[in-house]
């Protein structure tokens, strides 16, 4: 089974607590905190991972939460690099509103990384043995990462034969769409939106930007998150739509990260395209399931998988 690599530039540790409502100015009494190891690639490198694959979490880190995020990570048996740095790393942090059962969730900004602090990450991926497949590049950039950063990443799984997968947002999901190498892209609908310039309201339109992405040779396969309504997939081969499981809603926490995961170990693992998307799905709604920061469970995920 291919080694599978992560690169999380702003990982973070992540609380979750409840409370009865949600106020201004009042002190609002929580329940005790919850603490999981996050940021899209080390979600990723958990799931996979958690669902019998081989994965290795790359990361840059350094303060408390630094250190706290390495001591978990090396609790939960995940294999790691990670990369020191002279900033501090985030924490980021969810509140359920236990009177409504709506959930907040607040995301810092993360530590400035060094240009000498980035090329440590694509060294520290470059220096795996056995060297991955994939690398997926997941999460969002923190402050002093350009978008050229982007540039060397490709070049590096060039460099070492990796399949790269990417999950980001913003101007950075952009700048890779417009400068291809991606071999899976996984977008939300409001980030496929924002690369077409325009909203999608319809499936004629989601249909177009997905296969115009394959077309123009920015992705060879992008599965679009559709959340509830399942996911659309577009390849060489076609595009067509798969629908969601049917879950109780818990907390939105780590589905996309989940449904990657999956996507990338069953891929991995030799399974059709079809089969892939599918396990994603799965690993997705079994995440929905779950509180908090938590992420699916395996036998959640074979439960929903089956079902399908």
């Amino acid at each position: 089974m291919p080694l599978i690599a992560t690169l999380t530039l702003n990982p973070a540790m992540d609380l979750s607590t409840s409370t009865a409502r949600v106020a201004p100015t009042s002190k609002l009494r929580c329940d005790l905190p919850r603490y999981d190891p996050g940021g899209g690639g080390i979600n990723v490198a958990r799931v996979v991972a958690s669902l019998g694959g081989q994965a290795v979490a790359v990361y840059p880190a350094g303060g408390p939460f630094g250190d706290m995020l390495e001591r978990m990570l090396d609790e939960l048996d995940l294999p790691q690099r990670r990369v020191p740095i002279a900033g501090e790393t985030r924490e980021s942090f969810t509140v359920d509103e236990g009177d409504s059962g709506l959930q907040y969730r607040f995301v810092l900004p993360g530590p400035t990384l060094s240009a000498a602090e980035q090329r440590a990450c694509l060294e520290a991926i470059a220096s795996l043995q056995p060297l991955p497949g994939y690398l997926v590049l997941s999460g969002s950039f923190p402050p002093g990462v350009e978008l050229g950063f982007y540039d060397e990443v490709v070049a590096l799984a060039r460099r070492i034969d990796a399949r790269l997968v990417l999950d980001c947002s913003g101007e950075a999901l952009r700048y890779a769409v417009a400068g291809g190498g991606i071999h899976l892209l996984k977008p939300s609908l409001s980030e496929l939106a924002s690369i077409a310039g325009h909203a999608l309201d319809s499936e004629a339109e989601q249909e177009a930007a997905v296969r115009e992405l394959v077309g123009r040779g920015a992705a060879e396969i992008v599965v679009l998150s559709l959340g509830g309504r399942g996911a659309l997939l577009a390849s060489q081969d076609d595009v067509e739509r798969f629908g969601a499981c049917e879950v109780p809603v818990r907390s939105a926490v780590g589905a996309g990260d989940s449904m990657v995961g999956a996507i990338v170990l069953a891929l991995a693992n030799g399974r059709d395209l079809r089969s892939a998307v599918r396990y994603g799905i799965a690993a997705g709604c079994a995440t929905i399931m779950r509180p908090g920061t938590e992420l699916c469970r395996r036998e959640d995920v074979e439960r929903l998988f089956g079902e399908s």
